[in-house]
C-alpha cells in the first residue's frame, strides 16, 4: 500500500459511509437502495404527477448514493485485505495524492486517463 495514513483513511471512508448512509434515510430509503416510502395516488392526477416526477428524482439520487456507498465498502474492504491503493488494471500503486483526495479510487491516474 502507499505511504499513507491508513487510519486516517479508514476514518475518511467510515465517516464518508455514515454520511452516505444518513442521506439515503433523509430520501426515504434503506441502506440497500430501496425506498421505503410509497407514491400516494390518492391525491388530483396533477398532484400524482408531481410526485410521480419528484419520486424519479429520489431514485435518481439513491442510485447515485449507493454507488457511492458501494465504493465506500469496497475501499474498506480493500484496506481489510491489504490490496487497499493497488490499481485494478495496471496493478501499480495509486498514487498517495489521489488516495487522499479520493479513498474509493480503484484506479491509478494513468489508467484512469487512458481508460483501462
Amino acid at each position: 500500500m502507499p505511504h499513507i495514513d491508513r487510519e486516517q483513511v479508514a476514518a475518511t471512508l467510515e465517516a464518508e459511509r455514515s454520511t452516505v448512509l444518513h442521506q439515503l434515510r433523509e430520501l426515504g430509503a434503506d441502506a440497500s437502495g430501496d425506498l421505503t416510502g410509497e407514491v400516494d395516488f390518492g391525491a388530483a392526477f396533477a398532484d400524482a404527477g408531481a410526485a410521480t416526477a419528484e419520486r424519479t428524482e429520489t431514485m435518481g439520487i439513491v442510485d447515485t448514493l449507493k454507488t457511492r456507498l458501494d465504493e465506500v465498502h469496497a475501499a474498506l474492504g480493500k484496506l481489510a485485505d491489504g490490496t487497499f491503493g493497488t490499481c485494478a488494471s495496471c496493478g501499480r500503486e495509486i498514487e498517495p495524492d489521489r488516495l487522499t483526495y479520493r479513498p474509493t479510487s480503484i484506479r491509478c491516474v494513468s489508467c484512469k486517463e487512458d481508460g483501462r
